[in-house]
């Protein structure tokens, strides 16, 4: 069954060490996708979602245009990052893992997500719903985001993990007709 991503119920966030003592926040405002989904058959899960790397919002204009410079995403030549699921697996009825491939800066790299299957819904207005939850920490330095100032007291102004939360609500697209 295909689903598509409702934007407004959805958002694509992120958080990185920021001097080795706090937490820098920010998100995507906006990425698209599609999503073959089969509550009966979970494993046979299918997910493509792009994101606008220029849609970075940190609320600090500064920081979002460095995230967005050739030292962390180079959105001026690579506009968009991509993840494109390979496999999915059922660890029970509302958890799993979704593996597949991430791109950032034209470099592609495996990574698993552990996922959250909220249920399905109705609609005030007749259409049905899926709700997801996914997260995944990543190595920024693993697709050449490399970029750092060492501080005088020790340590990196920016850290190489970055934790990425996901919540999806999906919105279940209508059957195409038979044809005759």
């Amino acid at each position: 069954m295909s689903w598509q991503i409702d934007p407004a119920h959805s958002e694509i966030l992120f958080s990185a060490r920021h001097m080795m003592i706090s937490k820098v926040r920010g998100q995507f405002e906006s990425f698209s996708g599609s999503v073959n989904f089969d509550p009966e058959n979970m494993t046979a899960t299918t997910v493509e979602v792009t994101i606008d790397a220029s849609s970075i919002n940190t609320r600090n204009e500064q920081r979002d245009g460095h995230l967005m410079s050739p030292d962390f995403l180079d959105a001026g030549n690579f506009p968009q990052l991509s993840f494109k699921s390979t496999s999915v697996d059922q660890l029970s009825d509302t958890t799993g893992k979704l593996h597949g491939d991430l791109t950032i800066r034209g470099v592609t790299k495996p990574v698993t997500l552990d996922v959250e299957y909220a249920g399905t819904a109705l609609s005030p207005w007749g259409t049905t719903s899926a709700g997801f939850s996914a997260a995944v920490k990543i190595n920024r330095k693993d697709w050449g985001l490399t970029w750092n100032q060492a501080l005088e007291t020790g340590g990196l102004l920016v850290g190489e993990e970055i934790s990425i939360a996901i919540e999806l609500e999906l919105m279940k697209q209508p059957e195409a007709a038979p044809a005759d």
